[in-house]
């Protein structure tokens, strides 16, 4: 159990204070009775909000993430944080993506305040499959899909070669690509490893999830079971 104020401050419905206010002026109730006790202490399950249930105790989202947002806590710019409702934003725990995907990069982004399920999916050692729509600046020279599978693909500055990646062609300058690593600007890199350059990138799916049921900029709500076998 937890007292009452400091769980609704802590999913992000106010402040201390704010929250103490809402509560002491009947907005919150408890198995359908109003309490004005700020603390009071209660299951999470059993407290409603002017007639609705709290949000998740933990939470997991999948966005579709539009061009243009950057999946940065700190950074100028347009913040992938702010295409999420506002009290969310002020949780404790921070919500915090599932990796990263950069400004221009479009798709499928999971975020949580659950760390140890974000190290889970991001942890080298989880090989976590995920799989990139690509469009290329040159036409595909016809080797790409033996060098990506070879596991022999080295990158500029890195010191291991990749894993085994499965690249499938579309056209000559469309492509898949299905890897289950997360370095740093990997599918980019991979084709720059070729000569060749990437001027737009799509997340399809990572793990189980993928973002066909959703317009850019819009998100659901998931659980773990959703997310791996």
């Amino acid at each position: 159990m937890e007292r009452l104020d400091k769980m609704l401050t802590s999913l992000g419905y106010g402040s201390r204070k704010e929250v103490q206010t809402m509560i002491k002026n009947g907005h919150v109730s408890i198995n359908g009775i109003v309490i004005r006790n700020v603390s009071q202490k209660v299951e999470h399950d059993e407290v409603m909000i002017d007639g609705e249930k709290l949000d998740p105790k933990s939470l997991i989202i999948v966005l579709n993430k539009p061009s243009g947002y950057v999946c940065s806590h700190d950074d100028a710019g347009r913040l992938i944080y702010s295409l999420l409702p506002l009290r969310w934003q002020y949780r404790n725990p921070k919500i915090s993506t599932i990796g990263r995907l950069d400004s221009d990069t479009t798709g499928v982004i999971l975020l949580t305040d659950d760390g140890k399920l974000n190290h889970e999916l991001t942890s080298p050692k989880k090989h976590v499959r995920k799989l990139y729509e690509v469009m290329l600046a040159s036409p595909l020279s016809g080797n790409e899909v033996e060098l990506f599978a070879s596991g022999e693909l080295m990158l500029r500055g890195d010191e291991k070669p990749c894993m085994s990646a499965k690249l499938t062609i579309l056209d000559p300058y469309h492509a898949t690509v299905e890897l289950y690593e997360g370095r740093y600007h990997q599918v980019k890199r991979m084709f720059a490893a070729v000569g060749n350059k990437v001027i737009k990138l799509h997340r399809k799916r990572f793990a189980n999830i993928d973002v066909d049921e959703l317009k850019e900029g819009e998100f659901r709500i998931i659980s773990k079971e959703d997310i791996l076998d």
